[in-house]
Order: C-alpha cells, then structure tokens, then sequence
C-alpha cells in the first residue's frame, strides 16, 4: 500500500434506494412489524414461563428460538429503520463488525436449535415412552447451552478474519446492514479465506443440520403413519408441520443467500431475503407456533381467562 493510501473508518449503509415518501411508508410498516415481533415473541416467553403445562423440552427449546428472534431482529432493525429516514446512513468500522458478529451468531445459534428441535420431535413420536428419559433437563441444558457456543464460536472465527483485512475503500455497502458478503466486497486484500471458512460454516450449519433433519423427519413421517387413531396422527402431525414451515423458510432462505453463486443481479434479492430473515421470521414464527399449536393456544386462552376473572 502507498502511504498516501487513506483507511475506512466507517461505511455507508446503501439499503433500498427508493423516494423519500416510499422510504417514509416503509420506515412505519417495518416499525410497526418490528413491534409486533418483539410482542408476539414476547408474549411466547411468558406464557411459557406461567404455565406449568408448558415447562417440557419442546417449549424450553422454543423459548430460546423466540429469544434469538428478538435479538436477531433488534440486531439490524433499528438502525434499518434509523437510515430510512436519515440521509446520512454511516455506520463506524467497530460497530459494523459488532453487527456482523451478532447477526451470524443469532443464525448459527437458531440453525442448531431447529436442529435439537427436530431431534426432540423424533424422540417424542418415535420413543415416546423412552421420551422422558432420553430428554431429561440435563441432556435439554447441554443441548441449548452447545448451540449457543457453537454458533457463537463460529461467529468469533467470521469477525477475527474480518477484523485482519485493510478497507481502504470504497465505502459503500450494498446492503440494508453490515452483512458479511457485502463487506468482504470492500476489502482491499485477498477475501478467499474469508470465503472458505464461510462455505465450511454453511456446511456445518446448513446443509448437515438440514440433512439431519430430513433424516429425523423421514422417521417421525414413517411413525406416524403407523399411529392407529387419527387424533394421534393429527396431533402429531400439527406440532412437527410447525416446526417444519419454520425450518422451511429459515434454511431455503439462508442457503439462497450464502450457497448459491453471486451475481450483481442478485444483490437486490439478497437485501429482500436477508429483510424477510431479520424482520418477517421473527414475526412469522411466534404466528406459526400459535396458529398451528393447540397447546399454545389453550395456554393463551387460560392465562386470558385468568385476567378477566
């Protein structure tokens, strides 16, 4: 490098490049759809914290998918929602590797929680009466405590290699937060280190934990058919079809936007998918767990009627 060569010491969020009354509308539908992700995700903690009933391995597991949904929606939202309305969208290098971390920590960590998620649902159609035994609250703690390292550990890796790379410019990011892809875009030095711990990770996070689960789901699929009373099949069917649509959206999305070659075509697809991961999952997933769950909404209706008394 030249030693007139200037270094970045922040970026700018490029985000959707839209009028300024579309950018204003926008700036209210997010707000108003970040609100109801924190209330929906919210109300499923407390309801699995009041009632008894809920205090199973399913619903522990639940409670820390819905606590990674908050957090990995208040990681990028807010300052989405601040550079809406704000024409000057700068982000500083430390926070932006900050946001970097946290977003790929929330992902791995809800990647392998769906995965023990999944490994729960096989054990309760599948060895049912080995259920209680098999997932005790010990296997439960190591399990949760495991995704949270592991996805943690994995993001730690991401940020260390990020941190060693020179930004000399250009400082625009073409997206609607720090995102790794995007990042490593502006960096002034050799990225394919970068790259191949990044395709390792999605291996690992991604395409195992989704063979894994296809594996488990296959079983459970198999299980159920052989259930004798269609109130059993049902019953069984409706918690995994759950558990499922919310595998289906997370992983299809995160393999579209980290697995498939990039174009500068794609760049506007990944803003929209990578929106659709911060802000729709969170909501959508706390919607489909009580839509699609009889226990959960029994449990609402009691904690309901407690209220009114």
């Amino acid at each position: 490098m030249g030693s007139n060569q200037s270094w970045v010491t922040e970026f700018v969020l490029v985000g959707f490049q839209l009028s300024a009354e579309m950018e204003v509308l926008l700036f209210w539908i997010f707000s108003l759809l970040y609100i109801f992700s924190l209330l929906a995700n919210g109300v499923i903690l407390g309801l699995i914290h009041l009632d008894l009933r809920l205090h199973t391995p399913m619903y522990f597991f639940l409670s820390h998918l819905a606590v990674i949904d908050m957090s990995y929606a208040s990681n990028n939202v807010p300052k989405m929602l601040v550079n809406l309305v704000n024409q000057k969208r700068t982000i500083s290098f430390v926070p932006c590797v900050m946001q970097t971390f946290l977003y790929l920590g929330f992902a791995a960590t809800e990647c392998l929680v769906l995965v023990v998620m999944s490994y729960d649902r096989y054990v309760a159609i599948c060895h049912p009466l080995q259920y209680t035994v098999i997932m005790s609250w010990r296997l439960c703690t190591v399990l949760a405590v495991t995704s949270w390292s592991c996805g943690f550990f994995l993001s730690l890796v991401h940020a260390i290699l990020l941190l060693r790379l020179p930004f000399c410019g250009p400082r625009k990011v073409n997206h609607l937060f720090c995102e790794i892809l995007s990042v490593l875009k502006l960096a002034c030095a050799d990225t394919r280190l970068n790259q191949m711990v990044i395709f390792a990770a999605c291996m690992f996070v991604l395409v195992v934990p989704l063979c894994l689960m296809l594996v488990s789901y296959m079983c459970i699929l198999w299980a159920i058919l052989k259930i004798q009373s269609k109130q059993g099949r049902r019953k069984a069917f409706s918690t995994c079809s759950s558990h499922l649509c919310v595998v289906g959206l997370f992983f299809g999305i995160a393999m579209l936007v980290y697995m498939v070659p990039d174009s500068n075509q794609r760049e506007e697809l990944e803003k929209i998918l990578s929106l659709f991961h911060s802000l729709f999952n969170p909501m959508l997933n706390p919607l489909i767990y009580s839509l699609r769950n009889a226990q959960m909404k029994a449990s609402l209706y009691r904690v309901l009627q407690k209220k009114t008394m």
